[in-house]
């Protein structure tokens, strides 16, 4: 089976807005949802916000071991400590970077019956919660880096662009195969 969905990246402005309310808990946003996970998990990855597949509504979902789940409109309530874990982000593939983020979050929302969730996480789960909240905000992993990384970062996010600009061109110009073992994931 084949991912429902692409995974927008970088670049492309429905990761940049902010998303809109859920009003309306159906079969249609179920439906949302199962194709959401399939995609994850064949990207595969341990979230991924409704933005990322270029559906502006604030719903996400995820699996870090304990098996699928969806929290719809999420609002983390409270944050303690601090934590510090390499990073990395579907819709910015092969960048992690070590972030800083609060290590224990209360995060409160709705399940896809309407029940009212709310989860004490820590460590990676509440990694986890921060950062697809982050896309339901508008907000990439990278823009929440120190200066120096973050400048790093987008040094690479441009050569990769440019190497696949480079690739499709040269895919244009020679309909054959290249033989160069170069190959874009």
């Amino acid at each position: 089976m084949s991912a429902p969905y692409e995974i927008r990246v970088i670049g492309d402005p429905v990761l940049r807005r902010r998303a809109g309310e859920v009003v309306d808990i159906n079969g249609k946003l179920a439906r949302l949802a199962d194709d959401m996970l399939t995609t994850m998990y064949e990207a595969p990855g341990l979230g991924l916000a409704a933005p990322q597949v270029g559906v502006q509504k604030r719903l996400f979902v995820y699996d870090i071991g304990e098996g699928p789940q969806v929290v719809i409109n999420p609002e983390v309530r409270e944050t303690r400590g601090e934590w510090t874990y390499d990073e990395g982000c579907l819709s910015i593939p092969g960048l992690n970077f070590e972030l800083l983020r609060p290590k224990e979050v209360h995060l409160v929302g709705y399940d896809l019956d309407g029940n009212e969730l709310s989860i004490e996480a820590d460590e990676l789960l509440a990694r986890c919660f921060q950062h697809e909240l982050d896309h339901l905000d508008g907000v990439l992993f990278i823009e929440r880096l120190e200066a120096d990384d973050r400048k790093a970062a987008m040094k690479i996010i441009r050569e990769q662009k440019l190497s696949a600009a480079d690739l499709a061109d040269a895919e244009v110009r020679s309909p054959t195969p290249s033989r160069s073992g170069f190959s874009l994931l």
